[in-house]
């Protein structure tokens, strides 16, 4: 077959065209006919509700020639006009412990497993092509972690509780993400604000964070800070003036201790947030912190949150006991470990 000339394939394509409009395309009045449905179990997974916007299971009508001639002589296609449908799905989100899987050989088995664990299974399906309520749950849960990293915590929060706020040498958010380190000392304001605002040496110094996750400090302060507060007093320790520090690393404890001389430091940061809970909350503490002290100096209480892990006040409780045990022992981290274990 000779090879067309560019004309040729243009009129070609134009009189394709011109017939489909005619008769080979359905028209609006003739919709397509649909594909049968095949009897099989309905999964267990909920179907989203999407609303249908106006006009939407019509096919529209086909290309003309002229329209045809106009896109390939290169003209632009007229935009359309009027605004573009706004399709909404229920909340993946709403019911993340359904089980995917149709008929399990053990379906108590599967039940109980499931209950056990934050992990994805039973979904019903393996390998790299998830089932789309799988999919959406997934991308839900990953925006609730960016909402949660790149948040910030509100500027009432702090606040109801008197807290002011100081940084540390970290200039932004993304810096904070790239420079652990930098969020591990404070700025040289910072120092002076602390210098100037804060009790000096007290038994406890408590310090709020924001950490990894803004909801985490937002969501659970209210509940464990009245607790802590509280709790130390009443165990016949002084506390020292609260404050926020943004952009914080839990090595700032160093930091803040080098300026207030406190005998034990309680740090209240957001964790790391995860696919399935991003609102966790960390109590770091430890004897008298300062240049050079390490994580091995330190002790955690960690996923403090109402979603699935310990309850805020209760954990806060528990907190007082253990800066009870520290300040006893005058010692925190590996050496509390080594003293209660009758080695040192």
């Amino acid at each position: 077959m000779a090879d067309l000339t560019p004309a040729e394939v243009r009129s070609l394509v134009a009189d394709i065209l011109t017939e489909l409009s005619g008769a080979g395309m359905p028209t609006p009045s003739a919709p397509p006919p649909r594909i049968p449905t095949p009897s099989a179990p309905t999964p267990s997974v909920p179907t989203p509700s999407v609303p249908t916007p106006a006009g939407a299971g019509t096919p529209a009508a086909a290309p003309t020639a002229a329209a045809a001639q106009a896109l390939m002589a290169g003209a632009s296609p007229r935009p359309q006009t009027g605004p573009t449908p706004r399709v909404e799905v229920a909340d993946p989100t709403a019911d993340r412990h359904t089980l995917g899987v149709l008929d399990p050989a053990n379906p108590t088995g599967l039940t109980n497993l499931a209950a056990s664990t934050g992990a994805r299974i039973g979904v019903g399906r393996a390998g790299s092509r998830p089932r789309t309520w799988s999919m959406l749950l997934f991308h839900a849960d990953h925006a609730v972690t960016q909402d949660a990293i790149f948040g910030t915590v509100p500027q009432s929060v702090l606040d109801e509780f008197g807290l002011f706020a100081v940084q540390t040498q970290v200039a932004n958010r993304d810096e904070y993400l790239l420079r652990p380190d930098l969020g591990r000392l404070l700025s040289e304001e910072a120092k002076a604000t602390l210098d100037q605002r804060c009790a000096k040496r007290p038994n406890v110094q408590i310090v709020v964070g924001d950490g990894l996750s803004a909801a985490a400090v937002t969501n659970n302060l209210g509940k464990i800070y009245p607790v802590l507060d509280s709790g130390l007093k009443a165990a016949g320790l002084t506390v020292g003036t609260p404050f926020f520090v943004t952009f914080a690393r839990v090595g700032v404890m160093n930091d803040v201790n080098a300026v207030i001389g406190a005998d034990v430091v309680v740090l209240l940061i957001g964790e790391r947030p995860g696919l399935g809970v991003a609102d966790a909350l960390s109590v770091y503490s430890g004897w008298r912190p300062g240049p050079g002290k390490t994580d091995a100096h330190r002790d955690v209480v960690c996923m403090i949150t109402e979603n699935g892990g310990t309850n805020p006040m209760e954990a806060g409780a528990f907190v007082v006991e253990h800066v009870r045990a520290v300040v006893a022992a005058q010692a925190s981290g590996i050496d509390l470990r080594l003293l209660q274990a009758g080695e040192r």
